[in-house]
């Protein structure tokens, strides 16, 4: 247990690994809810429906690298977090299951993201085609279009909801470092080891 706690005094050093954790995620949490809600909301308003497709796809196009930066930083972040508290993964109760349900988030997120984003460049081959918004049909939008534009309205969405999740999985994280959750946590797994909380 001391070597737990040792353990646990070092691992709230790692500064850097944790801004590119936090900051990354904010990125992406805040880029995917900003598109969905301003730049297609505003790509919406625009006079000739013709057009709509047109700006929205310019703007994915020019957030897509800092996007893709973000989730990099993200994941070298988390990656390096998870190795530097490894002890306290096996050591102390409920951080593997925390690290499990973040690991499958994120996994989520980034298939939610890499989907939306193959979508988002459907509807930009499709140009000039009129529509209502980025993800609403006009009354002339081609069939093969609305198709996309509906798998599109689920998609655009997945991606803060899954990412907003896992901004509060990585807040529990952070109360299972206090020193009394450490403690409750690693002698609840020593009292399963020792059969004492049956």
């Amino acid at each position: 247990m001391a070597n737990l706690m040792k353990s646990s005094v070092i691992d709230e050093r790692d500064t850097v690994l944790r801004s590119m954790h936090d900051t990354g995620l904010a990125a992406w949490f805040g880029g995917s809810l900003m598109g969905a809600v301003g730049l297609n909301g505003a790509a919406g308003k625009v006079d000739n429906p013709r057009e709509r497709l047109v700006i929205s796809s310019i703007g994915w196009d020019r957030w897509a690298p800092v996007n893709m930066a973000a989730i990099g930083a993200h994941l070298v972040g988390a990656a390096g977090i998870l190795a530097s508290e490894r002890r306290r993964v096996f050591g102390q109760r409920g951080v593997a299951t925390m690290s499990a349900v973040k690991t499958g988030l994120t996994a989520a997120a980034l298939g939610a993201t890499a989907y939306s984003r193959k979508l988002g460049k459907e509807l930009e081959r499709a140009s000039e085609v009129p529509v209502q918004a980025v993800t609403e049909p006009a009354a002339d939008t081609p069939a093969s279009v609305r198709a996309v534009q509906r798998r599109q309205r689920i998609a655009q969405w997945s991606v803060p909801v899954l990412t907003g999740a896992l901004i509060a999985v990585s807040a529990l994280a952070g109360e299972q470092q206090k020193p009394g959750s450490v403690l409750r946590g690693v002698g609840a797994r020593l009292g399963g080891a020792l059969g004492l909380g049956r």
